[in-house]
């Protein structure tokens, strides 16, 4: 029994996907249509038609490292992140981000 649950095991592992991807045509589609443009560059965020929106980050662990509430139309934030992985949301969009 123990070496079929390995076997098991071994055969899911190989077979899954080792990484997933948006689709950007999809992400084009929501950033239109609800407005929000959001860029990332040199540990800054720049958000623009966002409003009274609040932006959340996480870690990949799933974990909410910051929640900022958006005070006006175009603002910039600089991330004082550690080095690693994020997700960023406001409203409907989000971006992975890599903070080295």
């Amino acid at each position: 029994m123990k070496k079929l649950f390995i076997i098991t095991l071994c055969l899911t592992m190989a077979f899954a996907p080792l990484s997933v991807y948006a689709e950007t045509e999809r992400e084009g589609i929501e950033a239109s249509a609800s407005g929000v443009q959001l860029t990332v560059s040199d540990g800054n965020v720049h958000v623009v038609g966002a409003n009274g929106m609040m932006m959340e980050i996480f870690n990949l662990t799933g974990a909410k490292v910051a929640t900022i509430r958006i005070d006006a139309n175009d603002k910039t934030f600089a991330l004082n992140l550690t080095k690693g992985c994020y997700l960023i949301k406001v409203g409907k969009i989000v971006r992975k981000i890599s903070v080295q």
